[in-house]
Protein backbone atom coordinates (compact mmCIF):
# COMPACT_ATOMS: atom_id res chain seq x y z
CA UNK A 1 0.00 0.00 0.00
CA UNK A 2 1.15 3.25 -0.94
CA UNK A 3 0.29 6.18 2.21
CA UNK A 4 -0.24 9.66 0.43
CA UNK A 5 0.28 12.65 2.35
CA UNK A 6 -0.55 16.63 1.51
CA UNK A 7 -0.83 19.28 3.58
CA UNK A 8 -1.68 22.15 0.63
CA UNK A 9 -4.72 22.32 -1.56
CA UNK A 10 -2.39 22.09 -4.48
CA UNK A 11 -0.77 19.05 -2.65
CA UNK A 12 -4.28 17.85 -2.09
CA UNK A 13 -5.61 17.70 -5.86
CA UNK A 14 -2.28 15.91 -6.89
CA UNK A 15 -2.66 13.69 -4.44
CA UNK A 16 -6.49 12.89 -5.61
CA UNK A 17 -4.92 12.44 -9.06
CA UNK A 18 -2.74 9.39 -7.91
CA UNK A 19 -5.42 8.12 -5.45
CA UNK A 20 -8.20 7.75 -8.52
CA UNK A 21 -5.75 6.36 -10.44
CA UNK A 22 -4.32 4.23 -8.40
CA UNK A 23 -7.23 3.12 -6.27
CA UNK A 24 -6.02 -0.20 -5.32
CA UNK A 25 -2.41 0.69 -4.30
CA UNK A 26 -3.37 4.28 -2.56
CA UNK A 27 -4.49 5.38 0.99
CA UNK A 28 -5.08 9.26 1.89
CA UNK A 29 -3.79 10.26 5.27
CA UNK A 30 -5.45 12.97 6.49
CA UNK A 31 -5.18 15.28 9.50
CA UNK A 32 -1.40 16.95 11.00
CA UNK A 33 1.28 15.95 8.73
CA UNK A 34 3.11 15.04 11.35
CA UNK A 35 0.88 12.24 12.27
CA UNK A 36 -0.13 11.39 9.20
CA UNK A 37 3.54 10.76 8.22
CA UNK A 38 4.18 8.45 11.59
CA UNK A 39 1.08 6.41 10.79
CA UNK A 40 1.75 6.12 6.95
CA UNK A 41 5.59 4.87 7.77
CA UNK A 42 4.10 1.98 10.08
CA UNK A 43 1.34 1.07 7.96
CA UNK A 44 2.65 1.25 4.56
CA UNK A 45 5.33 -0.06 2.03
CA UNK A 46 5.75 3.18 0.47
CA UNK A 47 4.65 7.08 0.81
CA UNK A 48 4.38 9.89 -1.72
CA UNK A 49 4.38 13.22 0.18
CA UNK A 50 3.39 16.47 -1.34
CA UNK A 51 5.75 18.50 0.69
CA UNK A 52 8.88 20.30 1.20
CA UNK A 53 11.98 17.47 1.39
CA UNK A 54 13.60 19.46 4.41
CA UNK A 55 10.05 18.87 5.78
CA UNK A 56 9.43 15.29 5.01
CA UNK A 57 13.56 14.44 5.98
CA UNK A 58 12.53 16.04 9.43
CA UNK A 59 9.73 13.56 10.22
CA UNK A 60 11.08 10.58 8.29
CA UNK A 61 14.37 11.11 9.93
CA UNK A 62 13.32 9.86 13.47
CA UNK A 63 11.30 7.01 12.13
CA UNK A 64 14.24 5.10 9.88
CA UNK A 65 15.22 1.52 11.18
CA UNK A 66 16.82 -0.23 8.42
CA UNK A 67 16.98 0.76 4.70
CA UNK A 68 16.05 -3.03 3.24
CA UNK A 69 12.72 -2.71 5.90
CA UNK A 70 12.30 1.22 5.89
CA UNK A 71 9.70 2.24 3.39
CA UNK A 72 10.50 3.93 0.36
CA UNK A 73 9.42 7.29 0.55
CA UNK A 74 9.04 10.02 -2.31
CA UNK A 75 8.54 13.86 -2.26
CA UNK A 76 6.23 15.46 -4.51
CA UNK A 77 7.28 19.58 -4.56
CA UNK A 78 4.20 21.76 -4.81
CA UNK A 79 4.29 23.05 -8.47
CA UNK A 80 4.21 18.88 -9.68
CA UNK A 81 7.35 19.27 -11.26
CA UNK A 82 9.65 16.66 -9.62
CA UNK A 83 9.09 13.56 -8.13
CA UNK A 84 12.04 13.29 -5.82
CA UNK A 85 13.26 9.68 -4.79
CA UNK A 86 14.27 10.52 -0.83
CA UNK A 87 14.44 7.30 1.21
CA UNK A 88 14.51 3.71 -0.10
CA UNK A 89 15.64 3.89 -3.39
CA UNK A 90 16.12 0.49 -3.71
CA UNK A 91 15.24 -1.50 -0.87
CA UNK A 92 11.59 0.64 -0.74
CA UNK A 93 11.01 0.88 -4.30
CA UNK A 94 11.40 4.58 -4.22
CA UNK A 95 13.30 5.08 -7.55
CA UNK A 96 10.79 3.18 -9.35
CA UNK A 97 7.94 4.93 -7.91
CA UNK A 98 9.40 8.41 -8.13
CA UNK A 99 9.45 7.25 -12.16
CA UNK A 100 5.94 6.23 -11.86
CA UNK A 101 4.25 9.31 -10.37
CA UNK A 102 6.49 11.47 -12.82
CA UNK A 103 4.88 10.03 -15.48
CA UNK A 104 1.26 10.22 -14.22
CA UNK A 105 1.81 13.84 -12.98
CA UNK A 106 3.83 14.62 -15.63
CA UNK A 107 6.98 15.64 -13.25
CA UNK A 108 10.52 14.77 -13.73
CA UNK A 109 11.50 12.06 -11.77
CA UNK A 110 14.96 12.54 -9.51
CA UNK A 111 16.95 9.53 -8.64
CA UNK A 112 20.02 10.14 -6.63
CA UNK A 113 21.20 6.35 -6.49
CA UNK A 114 24.72 6.35 -7.90
CA UNK A 115 24.11 2.94 -9.51
CA UNK A 116 20.85 4.36 -10.99
CA UNK A 117 22.02 7.14 -12.39
CA UNK A 118 24.61 5.88 -14.44
CA UNK A 119 22.08 3.26 -15.52
CA UNK A 120 23.92 0.07 -13.40
CA UNK A 121 21.58 -2.48 -11.53
CA UNK A 122 22.59 -2.57 -8.15
CA UNK A 123 23.32 -5.51 -6.23
CA UNK A 124 20.62 -5.09 -4.21
CA UNK A 125 18.18 -4.65 -7.31
CA UNK A 126 19.15 -8.47 -8.65
CA UNK A 127 16.04 -10.27 -7.02
CA UNK A 128 18.65 -12.27 -4.94
CA UNK A 129 19.65 -12.65 -1.21
CA UNK A 130 22.70 -11.18 -0.94
CA UNK A 131 25.43 -11.20 1.50
CA UNK A 132 29.17 -9.49 1.84
CA UNK A 133 30.55 -5.91 1.45
CA UNK A 134 28.04 -4.41 -0.97
CA UNK A 135 28.76 -0.96 -0.36
CA UNK A 136 32.51 -1.79 -1.28
CA UNK A 137 31.98 -3.87 -4.09
CA UNK A 138 29.31 -1.79 -5.77
CA UNK A 139 31.62 1.71 -5.12
CA UNK A 140 34.13 -0.07 -7.09
CA UNK A 141 32.00 -1.12 -9.79
CA UNK A 142 31.16 2.86 -10.05
CA UNK A 143 34.77 3.64 -9.72
CA UNK A 144 35.10 1.56 -12.69
CA UNK A 145 38.12 -0.74 -10.73
CA UNK A 146 38.10 -4.43 -12.16
CA UNK A 147 35.70 -6.37 -10.22
CA UNK A 148 35.54 -10.23 -10.91
CA UNK A 149 31.77 -12.04 -11.35
CA UNK A 150 32.34 -16.03 -10.25
CA UNK A 151 29.71 -17.68 -11.28
CA UNK A 152 29.47 -20.98 -9.22
CA UNK A 153 25.60 -21.59 -10.38
CA UNK A 154 24.71 -20.50 -13.85
CA UNK A 155 21.63 -18.06 -13.87
CA UNK A 156 20.52 -15.43 -15.69
CA UNK A 157 21.86 -11.85 -14.53
CA UNK A 158 21.17 -8.22 -16.19
CA UNK A 159 24.03 -6.69 -17.81
CA UNK A 160 27.10 -6.13 -15.41
CA UNK A 161 30.16 -4.37 -15.96
CA UNK A 162 32.34 -7.15 -14.10
CA UNK A 163 35.76 -8.52 -15.12
CA UNK A 164 37.06 -12.28 -15.36
CA UNK A 165 38.99 -11.20 -12.69
CA UNK A 166 39.90 -8.34 -10.12
CA UNK A 167 40.70 -7.59 -6.61
CA UNK A 168 36.92 -7.53 -5.56
CA UNK A 169 34.19 -10.06 -6.63
CA UNK A 170 30.62 -11.08 -7.18
CA UNK A 171 30.06 -14.52 -6.36
CA UNK A 172 26.77 -16.25 -7.62
CA UNK A 173 26.37 -19.49 -5.57
CA UNK A 174 24.31 -21.70 -3.52
CA UNK A 175 27.16 -23.21 -1.24
CA UNK A 176 27.15 -22.62 2.42
CA UNK A 177 30.12 -20.47 2.43
CA UNK A 178 30.98 -16.70 4.08
CA UNK A 179 32.06 -13.78 2.01
CA UNK A 180 35.83 -12.91 2.00
CA UNK A 181 37.18 -9.43 1.88
CA UNK A 182 35.89 -7.43 -1.16
CA UNK A 183 33.65 -9.55 -1.85
CA UNK A 184 29.53 -10.13 -2.40
CA UNK A 185 27.68 -13.56 -2.36
CA UNK A 186 24.49 -13.28 -4.70
CA UNK A 187 22.27 -16.41 -3.59
CA UNK A 188 20.56 -17.96 -6.75
CA UNK A 189 16.91 -19.48 -6.15
CA UNK A 190 18.83 -23.28 -7.12
CA UNK A 191 17.88 -25.31 -4.68
CA UNK A 192 14.17 -27.56 -4.15
CA UNK A 193 14.27 -29.60 -1.88
CA UNK A 194 11.45 -32.27 -2.50
CA UNK A 195 9.32 -33.71 1.25
CA UNK A 196 7.25 -36.70 2.37
CA UNK A 197 5.51 -36.24 5.74
CA UNK A 198 3.51 -39.27 7.32
CA UNK A 199 -0.16 -37.83 8.39
CA UNK A 200 0.88 -35.26 11.40
CA UNK A 201 4.01 -35.07 10.98
CA UNK A 202 5.58 -32.24 13.23
CA UNK A 203 6.64 -29.11 11.53
CA UNK A 204 9.46 -29.16 14.11
CA UNK A 205 10.64 -32.35 12.42
CA UNK A 206 10.14 -31.67 9.21
CA UNK A 207 12.41 -28.11 9.34
CA UNK A 208 15.05 -29.90 11.52
CA UNK A 209 15.44 -32.71 8.83
CA UNK A 210 15.52 -29.83 5.97
CA UNK A 211 17.82 -27.90 7.53
CA UNK A 212 19.95 -30.98 8.60
CA UNK A 213 20.37 -31.55 4.70
CA UNK A 214 21.12 -28.35 3.70
CA UNK A 215 23.94 -28.22 6.49
CA UNK A 216 25.48 -31.50 5.89
CA UNK A 217 25.89 -30.72 1.81
CA UNK A 218 27.32 -27.39 2.39
CA UNK A 219 23.92 -25.93 1.02
CA UNK A 220 23.11 -21.98 1.56
CA UNK A 221 18.87 -22.19 3.20
CA UNK A 222 19.04 -18.46 1.52
CA UNK A 223 19.23 -20.26 -2.10
CA UNK A 224 16.22 -22.76 -1.74
CA UNK A 225 13.73 -21.93 -4.22
CA UNK A 226 10.46 -24.12 -3.00
CA UNK A 227 9.59 -27.51 -1.12
CA UNK A 228 7.98 -30.01 -3.98
CA UNK A 229 5.74 -32.77 -2.43
CA UNK A 230 2.56 -35.20 -3.46
CA UNK A 231 -0.81 -33.68 -4.37
CA UNK A 232 -1.66 -36.27 -1.61
CA UNK A 233 0.44 -33.94 0.80
CA UNK A 234 -0.92 -30.68 -0.35
CA UNK A 235 -2.54 -29.69 2.73
CA UNK A 236 -0.33 -31.88 5.50
CA UNK A 237 0.33 -29.09 8.03
CA UNK A 238 3.54 -30.05 8.88
CA UNK A 239 4.86 -29.20 5.38
CA UNK A 240 2.55 -26.29 4.47
CA UNK A 241 4.15 -24.71 8.03
CA UNK A 242 7.49 -25.56 7.26
CA UNK A 243 7.29 -23.84 3.51
CA UNK A 244 5.84 -20.56 5.62
CA UNK A 245 8.72 -20.78 7.75
CA UNK A 246 11.13 -21.13 5.51
CA UNK A 247 9.59 -18.56 2.74
CA UNK A 248 9.33 -20.42 -0.06
CA UNK A 249 6.24 -21.62 -1.79
CA UNK A 250 4.95 -25.38 -2.16
CA UNK A 251 4.64 -27.34 -5.24
CA UNK A 252 2.91 -30.20 -5.76
CA UNK A 253 2.70 -32.72 -8.32
CA UNK A 254 0.09 -35.60 -9.31
CA UNK A 255 1.14 -39.06 -7.89
CA UNK A 256 1.26 -40.22 -11.73
CA UNK A 257 3.71 -37.52 -12.68
CA UNK A 258 5.81 -38.69 -9.64
CA UNK A 259 5.59 -42.12 -10.58
CA UNK A 260 7.30 -41.80 -13.77
CA UNK A 261 10.49 -39.84 -12.62
CA UNK A 262 13.52 -42.38 -12.38
CA UNK A 263 14.75 -42.61 -8.78
CA UNK A 264 17.82 -43.79 -7.00
CA UNK A 265 15.58 -44.97 -3.54
CA UNK A 266 11.85 -45.93 -4.48
CA UNK A 267 10.09 -47.73 -2.08
CA UNK A 268 6.98 -49.45 -1.54
CA UNK A 269 5.59 -47.68 1.65
CA UNK A 270 4.83 -44.37 -0.59
CA UNK A 271 3.72 -46.38 -3.07
CA UNK A 272 1.10 -47.95 -0.92
CA UNK A 273 0.01 -44.60 1.16
CA UNK A 274 0.22 -42.55 -1.72
CA UNK A 275 0.49 -44.07 -5.50
CA UNK A 276 4.13 -43.41 -6.53
CA UNK A 277 7.36 -45.15 -5.00
CA UNK A 278 9.02 -42.03 -4.50
CA UNK A 279 7.84 -38.72 -3.59
CA UNK A 280 10.85 -36.44 -2.18
CA UNK A 281 13.62 -37.69 -4.50
CA UNK A 282 10.75 -37.62 -6.95
CA UNK A 283 9.24 -34.23 -6.29
CA UNK A 284 12.35 -32.68 -6.34
CA UNK A 285 13.81 -34.52 -9.35
CA UNK A 286 10.56 -33.48 -11.46
CA UNK A 287 11.80 -30.57 -13.39
CA UNK A 288 15.33 -32.25 -13.55
CA UNK A 289 18.68 -31.16 -11.96
CA UNK A 290 21.58 -32.71 -9.84
CA UNK A 291 20.35 -34.81 -7.18
CA UNK A 292 22.71 -32.95 -4.26
CA UNK A 293 21.24 -34.98 -1.19
CA UNK A 294 20.06 -38.60 -1.79
CA UNK A 295 16.37 -39.40 0.06
CA UNK A 296 16.87 -38.75 3.77
CA UNK A 297 14.46 -39.60 6.50
CA UNK A 298 13.95 -37.74 9.82
CA UNK A 299 15.30 -38.42 13.22
CA UNK A 300 12.01 -39.05 14.95
CA UNK A 301 10.93 -42.76 16.08
CA UNK A 302 9.39 -43.41 14.23
CA UNK A 303 10.70 -41.19 11.41
CA UNK A 304 7.74 -39.29 10.32
CA UNK A 305 9.36 -37.30 7.20
CA UNK A 306 11.68 -37.33 4.01
CA UNK A 307 13.14 -35.27 2.05
CA UNK A 308 16.15 -34.88 -0.78
CA UNK A 309 17.76 -32.20 -1.76
CA UNK A 310 18.51 -31.09 -6.09
CA UNK A 311 20.14 -28.83 -7.46
CA UNK A 312 17.67 -27.22 -10.68
CA UNK A 313 19.19 -26.29 -14.10
CA UNK A 314 19.35 -22.55 -14.69
CA UNK A 315 16.79 -21.42 -16.99
CA UNK A 316 17.43 -18.96 -19.33
CA UNK A 317 15.26 -16.37 -19.98
CA UNK A 318 14.39 -15.49 -23.74
CA UNK A 319 11.96 -11.75 -24.33
CA UNK A 320 11.26 -11.26 -27.57
CA UNK A 321 10.16 -7.64 -27.87
CA UNK A 322 8.42 -5.53 -29.99
CA UNK A 323 9.92 -1.96 -30.79
CA UNK A 324 6.99 -0.81 -32.53
CA UNK A 325 6.99 1.47 -35.29
CA UNK A 326 10.02 3.08 -34.20
CA UNK A 327 9.50 6.65 -32.78
CA UNK A 328 10.45 6.83 -29.20
CA UNK A 329 7.24 7.70 -27.31
CA UNK A 330 5.16 4.34 -28.88
CA UNK A 331 8.10 1.99 -27.48
CA UNK A 332 6.59 0.72 -24.42
CA UNK A 333 7.80 0.77 -20.94
CA UNK A 334 7.55 -3.03 -20.65
CA UNK A 335 9.71 -3.47 -23.77
CA UNK A 336 12.08 -0.55 -22.34
CA UNK A 337 12.35 -2.66 -19.17
CA UNK A 338 13.10 -5.79 -21.14
CA UNK A 339 16.05 -3.98 -23.03
CA UNK A 340 17.42 -3.04 -19.67
CA UNK A 341 17.19 -6.29 -18.17
CA UNK A 342 18.89 -8.82 -20.94
CA UNK A 343 22.73 -9.57 -20.85
CA UNK A 344 22.25 -10.84 -24.28
CA UNK A 345 20.55 -8.14 -27.16
CA UNK A 346 19.89 -9.88 -30.33
CA UNK A 347 18.64 -8.21 -33.61
CA UNK A 348 19.00 -6.71 -36.49
CA UNK A 349 22.08 -4.08 -36.96
CA UNK A 350 19.34 -1.27 -37.84
CA UNK A 351 16.97 -1.98 -35.06
CA UNK A 352 19.86 -2.03 -32.49
CA UNK A 353 20.56 1.75 -33.25
CA UNK A 354 17.46 2.64 -32.65
CA UNK A 355 17.77 1.58 -28.59
CA UNK A 356 21.56 1.36 -28.20
CA UNK A 357 21.08 3.83 -25.52
CA UNK A 358 18.51 2.73 -23.41
CA UNK A 359 20.95 -0.69 -22.94
CA UNK A 360 23.01 -1.04 -19.85
CA UNK A 361 26.72 -0.69 -19.70
CA UNK A 362 27.82 -4.52 -20.55
CA UNK A 363 24.70 -5.79 -22.34
CA UNK A 364 26.32 -7.85 -24.94
CA UNK A 365 24.98 -7.06 -28.39
CA UNK A 366 24.99 -9.67 -30.95
CA UNK A 367 23.16 -7.77 -34.30
CA UNK A 368 23.45 -9.41 -38.25
CA UNK A 369 22.02 -7.63 -41.44
CA UNK A 370 19.23 -7.99 -43.54
CA UNK A 371 17.92 -11.74 -44.18
CA UNK A 372 19.31 -13.32 -41.41
CA UNK A 373 15.66 -13.99 -39.44
CA UNK A 374 16.38 -17.85 -38.46
CA UNK A 375 20.18 -17.35 -37.89
CA UNK A 376 19.38 -14.36 -35.09
CA UNK A 377 16.31 -16.71 -33.80
CA UNK A 378 18.63 -19.56 -33.23
CA UNK A 379 21.28 -17.45 -31.84
CA UNK A 380 18.68 -16.31 -29.25
CA UNK A 381 17.57 -19.20 -28.57
CA UNK A 382 21.07 -20.74 -27.62
CA UNK A 383 22.04 -17.89 -25.72
CA UNK A 384 19.00 -18.35 -23.44
CA UNK A 385 20.32 -22.28 -23.07
CA UNK A 386 23.28 -21.03 -21.66
CA UNK A 387 21.30 -19.61 -18.97
CA UNK A 388 21.17 -15.98 -20.06
CA UNK A 389 19.07 -12.95 -19.95
CA UNK A 390 18.17 -12.57 -23.64
CA UNK A 391 15.85 -9.99 -25.77
CA UNK A 392 15.62 -10.61 -29.18
CA UNK A 393 13.55 -7.59 -30.75
CA UNK A 394 11.90 -6.93 -33.45
CA UNK A 395 9.78 -3.64 -35.23
CA UNK A 396 6.40 -3.26 -34.56
CA UNK A 397 5.25 -6.18 -32.76
CA UNK A 398 7.55 -8.91 -32.88
CA UNK A 399 5.07 -11.26 -33.20
CA UNK A 400 3.37 -9.89 -36.69
CA UNK A 401 5.76 -10.18 -40.08
CA UNK A 402 8.91 -10.44 -36.80
CA UNK A 403 11.11 -12.64 -34.92
CA UNK A 404 8.64 -14.22 -32.57
CA UNK A 405 7.69 -17.09 -34.94
CA UNK A 406 11.20 -18.18 -35.79
CA UNK A 407 12.63 -18.24 -32.28
CA UNK A 408 9.43 -19.59 -30.41
CA UNK A 409 9.69 -22.22 -33.47
CA UNK A 410 13.37 -22.62 -32.16
CA UNK A 411 12.27 -22.13 -28.69
CA UNK A 412 11.71 -25.21 -26.45
CA UNK A 413 10.26 -25.78 -22.37
CA UNK A 414 13.63 -25.98 -21.16
CA UNK A 415 13.48 -21.88 -21.40
CA UNK A 416 11.24 -19.04 -20.39
CA UNK A 417 10.01 -17.17 -23.24
CA UNK A 418 8.01 -13.77 -22.77
CA UNK A 419 6.82 -11.75 -25.08
CA UNK A 420 6.26 -8.08 -25.34
CA UNK A 421 3.63 -6.64 -27.24
CA UNK A 422 4.42 -3.76 -29.53
CA UNK A 423 2.58 -1.26 -32.04
CA UNK A 424 2.46 -2.43 -35.17
CA UNK A 425 3.13 -0.96 -38.59
CA UNK A 426 -0.70 -1.28 -39.74
CA UNK A 427 -1.61 0.46 -36.22
CA UNK A 428 0.89 3.24 -36.71
CA UNK A 429 -0.18 3.69 -40.21
CA UNK A 430 -3.90 3.70 -39.37
CA UNK A 431 -3.60 6.37 -36.64
CA UNK A 432 -2.21 8.80 -39.44
CA UNK A 433 -4.63 7.82 -41.88
CA UNK A 434 -7.74 8.22 -40.06
CA UNK A 435 -9.96 5.06 -38.69
CA UNK A 436 -9.54 3.22 -41.87
CA UNK A 437 -9.56 -0.61 -39.61
CA UNK A 438 -12.79 0.92 -37.92
CA UNK A 439 -14.13 -2.63 -39.45
CA UNK A 440 -12.71 -6.11 -40.19
CA UNK A 441 -9.70 -5.74 -41.27
CA UNK A 442 -6.77 -8.20 -42.56
CA UNK A 443 -2.84 -8.04 -42.61
CA UNK A 444 -1.10 -10.03 -45.66
CA UNK A 445 2.32 -9.53 -46.75
CA UNK A 446 3.58 -9.44 -50.35
CA UNK A 447 6.83 -10.86 -49.83
CA UNK A 448 7.18 -14.46 -52.08
CA UNK A 449 10.57 -15.25 -50.42
CA UNK A 450 8.91 -17.37 -47.90
CA UNK A 451 5.63 -17.77 -49.11
CA UNK A 452 4.80 -19.22 -52.22
CA UNK A 453 2.49 -16.17 -54.40
CA UNK A 454 0.16 -19.09 -55.40
CA UNK A 455 -0.77 -18.80 -51.64
CA UNK A 456 -0.64 -15.08 -51.52
CA UNK A 457 -2.88 -14.51 -54.48
CA UNK A 458 -5.01 -16.69 -52.42
CA UNK A 459 -5.74 -14.76 -49.69
CA UNK A 460 -5.92 -11.53 -51.31
CA UNK A 461 -8.74 -12.83 -53.69
CA UNK A 462 -10.15 -14.27 -50.00
CA UNK A 463 -10.43 -10.48 -48.97
CA UNK A 464 -11.25 -9.09 -51.56
CA UNK A 465 -14.43 -11.29 -52.14
CA UNK A 466 -15.27 -10.82 -48.53
CA UNK A 467 -14.56 -6.83 -48.52
CA UNK A 468 -12.36 -6.64 -45.92
CA UNK A 469 -10.03 -3.69 -45.81
CA UNK A 470 -6.40 -4.73 -46.33
CA UNK A 471 -3.19 -3.89 -44.99
CA UNK A 472 -0.20 -4.68 -47.30
CA UNK A 473 3.06 -5.42 -45.48
CA UNK A 474 6.74 -5.72 -47.43
CA UNK A 475 4.27 -4.43 -50.44
CA UNK A 476 7.40 -4.01 -53.33
CA UNK A 477 11.30 -3.71 -53.48
CA UNK A 478 14.04 -3.82 -56.45
CA UNK A 479 13.61 -7.41 -56.84
CA UNK A 480 9.53 -7.93 -56.41
CA UNK A 481 7.89 -5.04 -58.46
CA UNK A 482 5.14 -6.63 -59.94
CA UNK A 483 3.11 -8.25 -56.88
CA UNK A 484 1.23 -4.82 -55.39
CA UNK A 485 -0.11 -4.27 -59.33
CA UNK A 486 -1.43 -7.68 -59.20
CA UNK A 487 -2.47 -7.46 -55.68
CA UNK A 488 -4.38 -4.34 -56.66
CA UNK A 489 -6.03 -5.61 -59.93
CA UNK A 490 -7.57 -8.50 -57.80
CA UNK A 491 -8.77 -6.10 -55.31
CA UNK A 492 -10.39 -3.79 -58.01
CA UNK A 493 -12.04 -6.64 -59.17
CA UNK A 494 -14.45 -5.93 -56.32
CA UNK A 495 -14.02 -2.53 -55.35
CA UNK A 496 -14.78 0.66 -57.10
CA UNK A 497 -11.91 2.40 -58.52
CA UNK A 498 -12.63 5.72 -55.89
CA UNK A 499 -11.88 3.01 -53.21
CA UNK A 500 -9.50 5.22 -50.70
CA UNK A 501 -6.66 3.76 -50.21
CA UNK A 502 -3.36 5.35 -47.28
CA UNK A 503 -0.47 4.93 -48.32
CA UNK A 504 2.13 5.87 -45.32
CA UNK A 505 5.86 5.20 -45.53
CA UNK A 506 8.12 5.49 -41.93
CA UNK A 507 5.19 5.55 -39.92
CA UNK A 508 5.82 7.66 -36.67
CA UNK A 509 9.41 8.61 -37.75
CA UNK A 510 10.58 12.45 -38.29
CA UNK A 511 11.08 11.55 -42.24
CA UNK A 512 7.33 10.06 -42.39
CA UNK A 513 4.80 10.65 -44.83
CA UNK A 514 1.81 9.81 -45.88
CA UNK A 515 -1.21 10.19 -48.03
CA UNK A 516 -4.82 8.95 -49.19
CA UNK A 517 -5.38 8.31 -52.65
CA UNK A 518 -7.39 6.24 -54.63
CA UNK A 519 -7.03 2.64 -55.86
CA UNK A 520 -7.30 4.01 -59.69
CA UNK A 521 -4.94 6.85 -58.58
CA UNK A 522 -2.20 4.75 -56.99
CA UNK A 523 0.87 4.28 -58.53
CA UNK A 524 2.59 1.40 -57.29
CA UNK A 525 6.34 3.14 -58.12
CA UNK A 526 5.86 5.44 -55.37
CA UNK A 527 5.96 2.32 -52.66
CA UNK A 528 8.54 0.88 -50.72
CA UNK A 529 9.91 -1.78 -47.87
CA UNK A 530 9.36 0.73 -45.88
CA UNK A 531 5.66 1.62 -46.55
CA UNK A 532 2.15 0.29 -45.36
CA UNK A 533 0.16 0.37 -47.96
CA UNK A 534 -4.01 0.26 -46.37
CA UNK A 535 -6.83 -0.62 -49.32
CA UNK A 536 -10.54 0.23 -47.67
CA UNK A 537 -13.87 -1.75 -48.29
CA UNK A 538 -16.24 -0.90 -50.35
CA UNK A 539 -17.49 1.49 -47.19
CA UNK A 540 -14.39 2.70 -46.61
CA UNK A 541 -14.76 7.08 -47.18
CA UNK A 542 -12.60 9.68 -47.87
CA UNK A 543 -13.79 12.25 -45.01
CA UNK A 544 -11.86 15.60 -45.09
CA UNK A 545 -8.34 13.60 -45.65
CA UNK A 546 -8.70 10.89 -44.35
CA UNK A 547 -9.57 7.37 -44.63
CA UNK A 548 -12.69 6.41 -42.55
CA UNK A 549 -14.26 2.72 -42.59
CA UNK A 550 -17.76 2.97 -40.22
CA UNK A 551 -18.05 -0.08 -37.92
CA UNK A 552 -20.84 -1.09 -39.41
CA UNK A 553 -22.64 -1.61 -36.59
CA UNK A 554 -26.97 -1.62 -36.16
CA UNK A 555 -27.00 1.99 -33.69
CA UNK A 556 -24.70 3.73 -36.61
CA UNK A 557 -27.40 3.33 -39.01
CA UNK A 558 -29.97 4.47 -36.63
CA UNK A 559 -28.16 7.33 -35.63
CA UNK A 560 -27.49 8.25 -39.31
CA UNK A 561 -30.79 8.75 -39.62
CA UNK A 562 -31.77 10.69 -36.83
CA UNK A 563 -28.77 12.69 -36.52
CA UNK A 564 -27.70 11.84 -33.10
CA UNK A 565 -25.82 8.97 -31.46
CA UNK A 566 -28.03 5.55 -30.39
CA UNK A 567 -25.77 3.54 -29.16
CA UNK A 568 -22.67 3.44 -26.64
CA UNK A 569 -18.85 1.83 -28.40
CA UNK A 570 -19.12 -2.00 -27.25
CA UNK A 571 -16.05 -2.62 -24.83
CA UNK A 572 -12.85 -4.52 -27.08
Amino acid sequence: MIGLISATAAGAAARDRLAAAWPQRTRVYDGPVGDAVRRAFSECEQLVCFLATGAVVRLVAPLLEDKSADPGVVCVDEGGRFAVSLVGGHGGGANELAVEVGELLGADPVVTTATDSVGIPGLDTLGFPLEGDVAAVTRAVLDGEPVALDTEVAWPLPPLPLAAQGAYTVRLTDRAVEPGAQEVLLRPPSLVVGVGASKGAPVEEVLELIHGALQDAGLSPRSLAELATVDAKAGEPGILDAARRLGVPLVTYSADELAGIDVPNPSDAPLAAVGTPSVAEAAALVRGGELLVPKRKSAGQPAMATCAVVRRPARGRLAVVGLGPGARDLLTPRAKAELRRASVLVGLDQYVDQIRDLLRPGTRILESGLGAEEERARTAVAEARKGQAVALIGSGDAGVYAMASPALAEASDDIDVVGVPGVTAALAAAAILGAPLGHDHVSISLSDLHTPWEVIERRVRAAAEADIVVTFYNPRSRGRDWQLPKALAILAEHREPTTPVGVVRNASRPDGTARVTTLTDLDPATVDMMTVVTVGNTATRDIAGRMVTPRGYRWQESASKSGSAAGQEEPK
